[in-house]
């Protein structure tokens, strides 16, 4: 069999890839277990060399990567930049800080000494989605390499040749053999990778029915696992708020990636005092975005992934519609080819609607009505998701109080959209995952955390 990259601004097939037999997986996992038996051994420094490489190449290169990005799977070309920019920035990152985020920690016990230290696990598998098909794998990858663990990486299938891309890039910065490779394989052939003995733990990034499956095939076979999953984030919007900064950070992260991202804007939930201004800017901005192929332009936002995506968010469109929504923008979808959908707006999004349930994956918003700040907050955490949120208002401690104690999840932000750092812990709770990614905590994630005493 083999994978298709698809130019879902056309619908041309760009290439084809032949998938990895039974054999060719086999021989992988044995390759990345027996590397991890060096790798792990390695001194920090000489981890980080290949990282730093791999940094050089990503910025070097970022226009290349981008037009591959925007080829396989839509993304506008300044996003794509941004987006190897920021894997560069992670691999720069994990390179400079991980021996100290690993560095043995003292502890005072009746021991005449004790310390915990940081081990690797071994071969980890990385699931990873097609919405940012480099960040999302440099983001597991660095971390997990710079511990001592090796890897394999199970990409989306419409962008195989990202994933190749990324397996060349750490090959030509130094990365030995085994220690991080790309299998084309489909979703059917993960479960048999995670029962592998070889492999010691598993990272997904994608939706929610995607990580119980692969969270349910990790437990059976006791794998530790890490699942970042979708998202409905809500944007609570206060009297106060700064209308004009409010609108312009609202639209924006409503249509990061096209609005293809587990971490944009999803619900706008506004007090009453300010609904009808919010709306009225907020659906002129929507208007004034500019849609097209990204390889012929500077646009806001290009084609869905897949066409089939598209035609997903449009049944999506129509039933919040038939359940009472009112459509105020767009909705429409486009004749000729391409997966393209127009930025479109929803208000009147009442309790039950499609579009404040579920995740609505594209350039489409909903604006849900709240009578004050108290009936906001129950409306923001009524969602079975909790990845990220943010609320808007001038009063700063009341912004960080309600940041910090009353939204449930992973990140909250004030007067700024959602978004993921380097520095930063990244995850979810309840339906939006378990884990963490970035920071310390994400290195920690995947090490036996040893301790050590001496009598």
């Amino acid at each position: 069999m083999a994978q298709r990259s698809i130019d879902p601004a056309t619908g041309n097939i760009v290439a084809e890839y032949d998938e990895h037999d039974e054999d060719a997986v086999d021989r992988a996992v044995s390759a990345a277990a027996a590397r991890f038996r060096t790798w792990r051994d390695r001194p920090f420094a000489e981890r980080a060399a290949p990282l730093q490489a791999a940094a050089d190449r990503l910025e070097s290169e970022a226009v290349r990567w981008a037009e591959l990005m925007a080829t396989e799977m839509g993304k506008p070309l300044a996003q794509g930049r941004s987006e190897v920019e920021k894997c560069a920035w992670v691999c720069r990152y994990y390179a400079e800080h991980g021996a100290d985020f690993l560095a043995p920690e003292p502890v005072e016990t009746d021991a005449a000494r004790s310390f915990v230290v940081f081990r690797p696990l071994g071969p980890i598998l990385a699931v990873m989605p097609w919405n940012f098909p480099f960040w999302q794998v440099f983001r597991a990858a660095a971390p997990a390499l710079m511990a001592g663990n090796t890897m394999l990486l199970k990409h989306a299938s419409n962008v195989p040749g990202c994933a190749r891309a990324i397996e060349a890039i750490f090959r030509d910065a130094g990365l030995p053999e085994g220690a991080f490779t790309t299998l084309l394989i489909d979703s059917g052939r993960v479960e048999r990778l995670i029962a592998d003995p070889a492999m010691r733990g598993v990272t997904l990034t994608g939706s929610t029915p995607a990580g119980r499956a692969v969270g349910s095939a990790a437990g059976e076979h006791l794998k530790k696992t890490v699942l970042e999953l979708g998202g409905s984030d809500p944007y609570v919007i206060l009297a106060d708020a700064d209308l004009e900064r409010t609108v312009e950070t609202c639209v924006t992260s409503r249509l990061l990636n096209s609005g293809q991202s587990c971490i944009a804007a999803k619900r706008f939930i506004v007090v009453d005092e300010m609904r009808e201004a919010f709306e009225k800017a907020f659906i002129e901005r929507m208007r004034d975005v500019t849609a097209g192929a990204p390889l012929e332009g500077d646009f806001d936002i290009g084609p869905l992934a897949r066409t089939d995506l598209r035609d997903d968010l449009h049944d999506q469109v129509e039933r919040s519609v038939a359940a009472g929504a009112r459509l105020a923008l767009g909705g429409e979808r486009p004749d000729g080819p391409g997966a393209f959908y127009p930025p479109t707006v929803l208000t009147d999004v009442g309790p039950g609607n499609p579009a404040r349930v579920e995740e609505l994956f594209g350039p489409v918003a909903a604006i849900i009505p709240a009578p004050d700040e108290d009936a906001a907050l129950e409306v923001a955490n009524e969602t079975s998701f909790g990845l990220g949120a943010a609320v808007f208002t001038r009063d700063i401690d009341r912004g960080v109080q309600i940041a910090a104690e009353r939204l449930e999840a992973g990140a909250c932000f004030v007067n700024a959209l959602v978004r993921s750092d380097p520095r930063l812990p990244f995850g979810g709770i309840k339906d939006s995952g378990i884990g963490r990614e970035l920071s310390r905590f994400g290195i920690r994630e995947f090490v036996n955390v040893k301790s050590v005493c001496v009598a």
